[in-house]
């Protein structure tokens, strides 16, 4: 879509056929503001409410953002966060009116694959990263600082262990100032920051929330209430971590799991224990991380060169494979997140990888 290859209605994810055919009814344009635990009762912003047998919490997160405002306080244009259809489309009209220099703030996978993408239109790129390597915290740093080099080998300026101070222009942004009293120029200005849970209509409801709803390890939030997706905060007993996990794939495999808790008995209900993984697509390279990883974890590559941005990578802590990321290696992402789902010890994974 941000390439231009693709239109609006080639992403959706389902049709009215298929909408039509679940017989639900669809409470559309209306935002939920309260949430009664002991009814199960959801207030609405027009002051209706819907009471219910089972409520599934699926409200997502937002952005972060930075002021998109001079100096002096005034409104700035050319800012952008990425997080709907309507974000896409207002980003995708500004790259298409030739801008000279693009920023992107933030090198997680959203802003990695954004300056990836301006860069593909042959756009100039500078990416702005506070931590002293993309994606430290997700990947470590080895695997981090091969993310950086990248987008380097592709004619993106990284700028890295520097943050944002604000932005300068007149009507439209013309400069971001950063913590080492250096700037850059952008006319277009892109920040992906991260995201934060949508769990402030629930305040008040008697609900935990930190980071998100704190569910318990199948899910369930209260009596007759679940949550899943990037709001849901719940103890993965494969990784003894209480986690929020803000993948594509695993709104959709946890809504799933929500919906049947609500199904089930206490005694029936299963725990919630997937291996977390998600894909991104920079460049001509397809990069997937499969597991739990921390920055600390040991980290061998198995197959193919680091340098020639084609591999995988196992990570091990205490002696049990926790992750493995491939840079263009999806077989082996598959065969590796199977073994850790099964709890396989780390160096056992090692010597599998050194026999193939």
């Amino acid at each position: 879509m941000l390439a231009g290859d693709w239109e609006p209605a080639r992403i959706a994810l389902s049709d009215e056929q298929d909408l039509n055919a679940l017989q639900a009814d669809w409470c559309l344009g209306r935002r939920a503001v309260g949430l009664d635990v002991a009814s199960r009762r959801v207030l609405l912003d027009d002051a209706s409410h819907i009471t219910a047998d089972g409520i599934l919490i699926a409200t997502g997160a937002r952005c972060l953002e930075l002021p998109s405002v001079n100096a002096a306080g005034s409104p700035l244009v050319g800012i952008h966060t990425l997080r709907t259809l309507d974000d896409c489309l207002a980003l995708r009209s500004d790259m298409e009116a030739s801008p000279q220099r693009v920023a992107v703030v933030g090198a997680g996978f959203i802003g990695a694959e954004v300056a990836a993408t301006a860069r593909q239109r042959g756009l100039e790129v500078t990416l702005i990263e506070a931590l002293p390597v993309p994606l430290g915290r997700v990947l470590g740093t080895e695997m981090g600082a091969v993310c950086a080099e990248v987008h380097r080998d592709h004619g993106v300026e990284v700028r890295l262990g520097v943050g944002v101070k604000g932005f300068d222009g007149h009507h439209r942004v013309e400069q971001v100032h950063l913590s080492d009293g250096t700037f850059v120029s952008a006319d277009v200005v892109v920040v992906g920051i991260g995201v934060t849970p949508n769990t402030q209509w629930l305040q008040g409801s008697g609900l935990t929330l930190d980071n998100g709803v704190v569910c318990d390890a199948t899910c369930l939030v209260a009596p007759g209430i679940t949550a899943a997706g990037d709001v849901a905060r719940w103890p993965n007993n494969l990784f003894g971590e209480t986690m929020r996990v803000e993948h594509w794939d695993n709104a959709i495999a946890q809504g799933t799991h929500a919906a049947r808790r609500l199904l089930a008995s206490d005694e029936t209900a299963e725990p919630y224990m997937p291996v977390p993984w998600f894909w991104s697509d920079q460049y001509d390279r397809k990069i997937q991380l499969a597991g739990r990883v921390q920055p600390n974890d040991e980290v061998r590559v198995i197959t193919g060169s680091v340098a020639e941005r084609r591999f995988a990578a196992l990570y091990g802590r205490a002696d049990r494979l926790v992750g493995v990321l491939g840079f263009n290696r999806p077989r082996h992402v598959m065969q590796y997140r199977n073994l850790i789902a099964k709890g396989i010890g780390f160096g056992e994974a090692i010597s599998m990888a050194e026999a193939q």
